[in-house]
């Protein structure tokens, strides 16, 4: 499905996403963590560090620090791959998986309100 919307239009929708956002008592994640917590839950897994930080352009260090900040919040957990103890294998949670499905939420309600 093909969503048009003029370039006004979609900025509109991304200000009021990321106000619903600040303004609601979930936890306010930069663009950055957001971009990985979403590859993590929109694409299929494995996921690791190494394939992350290529996936998005960033270096591991980026990655991980972004994932201490999700694994507090219990969006995410980590655990070495039993087959290559050198790579971490990044896992969804409960928590994450609402975060992201609320996150959805929001994006089609002010999706919904936008002007025609």
């Amino acid at each position: 499905m093909v969503v048009h919307m003029r370039p006004s239009q979609a900025l509109r929708l991304w200000q009021q996403v990321a106000l619903e956002g600040v303004r609601s008592d979930a936890p306010d994640l930069t663009m950055r963590q957001i971009s990985i917590l979403l590859s993590i839950y929109l694409d299929p897994p494995p996921h690791t560090v190494r394939a992350l930080a290529a996936r998005l352009g960033v270096t591991k260090p980026v990655i991980t620090r972004a994932l201490d900040t999700m694994g507090a919040l219990k969006f995410v957990s980590r655990h070495r791959d039993e087959r290559d103890k050198r790579n971490v294998l990044i896992k969804r949670t409960l928590e994450g998986a609402l975060f992201v499905e609320r996150f959805g939420d929001i994006i089609i309600a002010k999706g919904g309100e936008l002007p025609l």
